[in-house]
């Protein structure tokens, strides 16, 4: 896989990146240096990429990783997308004008009832999909990611590290107190150090 024009090409897994027509941008973006993380909280990846790409919406983003590992991209990596919002970080707001969305398809925090686990949008999810935090003695309940999807994600980070001078790698919550995705089910942590500290190029981490 590499980049050509700020697109995606070649293959990666055997799979090329899947590209779904988008005019919701504002302008060039220069040079990003922040790749942001988020969460679909939607069914499927290309419900939610066809969500992302409607005009009538407020948001956008450049990518959108299924669960499978697939990946749909709605935006050239050199223009600003509407996935931030209203966000601040290390001083700078409007993060849309620094950053780069990536969207991966998960149903975000479940609810239980019993022994059974419900999406906001009432799908049920089997115990091996369910992902438990607990903190300060609470317990919640999130949608895991999948190892293919986060190999997926690792790669795409990997291939921006080498093309644009990325510094942070950061979750939407780290930027807005509003949000809270990707969520603790994502292994944001070592994440982070795999692809920050010990970042070489032919690296697989994540069981890989």
């Amino acid at each position: 896989m590499y980049l050509k024009n700020h697109l995606l090409a070649g293959k990666y897994s055997g799979r090329t990146a899947h590209h779904l027509h988008c005019d919701k941008h504002c302008g060039r973006l220069l040079r990003p240096d922040t790749i942001v993380l988020h969460y679909t909280g939607g069914a499927d990846a290309i419900s939610s990429a066809h969500h992302l790409a409607r005009p009538d919406t407020d948001a956008s983003a450049h990518i959108v990783i299924a669960r499978d590992g697939g990946i749909i991209q709605l935006l050239p990596f050199n223009t600003i997308a509407w996935h931030a919002g209203k966000s601040e970080y290390e001083g700078r707001t409007n993060l849309n004008r620094y950053s780069i969305g990536i969207e991966m398809d998960n149903a975000g925090q479940l609810h239980r009832r019993g022994d059974r686990f419900y999406s906001w949008f009432k799908r049920e999810y089997m115990p091996d999909e369910v992902y438990t935090h607990c903190e300060n003695g609470q317990a919640t309940y999130w949608h895991n990611y999948t190892l293919a999807q986060i190999q997926s994600v690792f790669a795409v980070c990997k291939l921006l590290l080498l093309n644009y001078p990325i510094q942070h790698i950061v979750g939407h919550s780290d930027i807005s107190s509003r949000k809270i995705d990707p969520g603790p089910a994502f292994p944001m942590e070592k994440f982070r150090h795999q692809l920050l500290l010990h970042h070489t190029p032919h690296q697989t981490p994540f069981g890989g």
